[in-house]
């Protein structure tokens, strides 16, 4: 049994051989990792550092370009708001200029309609008058024309008379 326990610990201690040819194979094969493998590798993760740090470079400029953005877009804002503000007082003060003016003209279009009724009330009233002073002046006429020609001796028989022809002149 004595063998059997050398058999089992021959894989636990190597002999030297196999350390050779281990030690022979592994640098071996890191060289050959190395020149095809890891440069490469390293290559691409210094090429991604670089590309990640242009990132984030170009991320703080865009970012300080936004904040600059937003700044001058706050201050269009204001100007514009100004801008507005100034514009809606122009128009208010316009419109008021313009409904002063209006109701002036309106005032004075309607005085000078009221001057013209006046007149022409003043003239419709003068021709009234000359017409009713030739009416009555044709009454008066008339009837002392009557008066003359019919001799009457009393004064009743005159205010008759009168009353008489006064009812049958048509004032219209």
């Amino acid at each position: 049994m004595n063998f059997v326990t050398l058999d089992a610990f021959a894989l636990v201690k190597p002999d030297l051989g196999l350390v050779f040819w281990t030690v022979l194979i592994f640098v071996i094969l890191w060289t050959i990792l190395g020149k095809f493998a890891f440069k490469p590798i390293v290559n691409a993760l210094k090429e991604r550092e670089t590309a990640i740090e242009n990132s984030l470079t170009q991320a703080e400029k865009a970012r300080a370009e936004m904040a600059t953005l937003v700044a001058k877009n706050e201050e269009l804002l204001n100007q514009a708001k100004e801008e507005r503000n100034a514009i809606l007082h122009d128009a208010r003060e316009a419109a008021e200029r313009l409904k002063a003016d209006i109701l002036e003209k309106a005032k004075s279009e309607a005085d000078k309609k009221i001057g013209e009724a006046i007149r022409e009330i003043e003239t419709q009233k003068k021709a009234a008058i000359v017409e009713i002073k030739n009416t009555v002046g044709q009454m008066a006429l008339d009837i002392a024309s009557k008066v003359i020609r019919k001799e009457l001796t009393t004064d009743v028989d005159q205010k008759t008379f009168v009353d008489k022809l006064v009812k049958e002149t048509n004032l219209n």
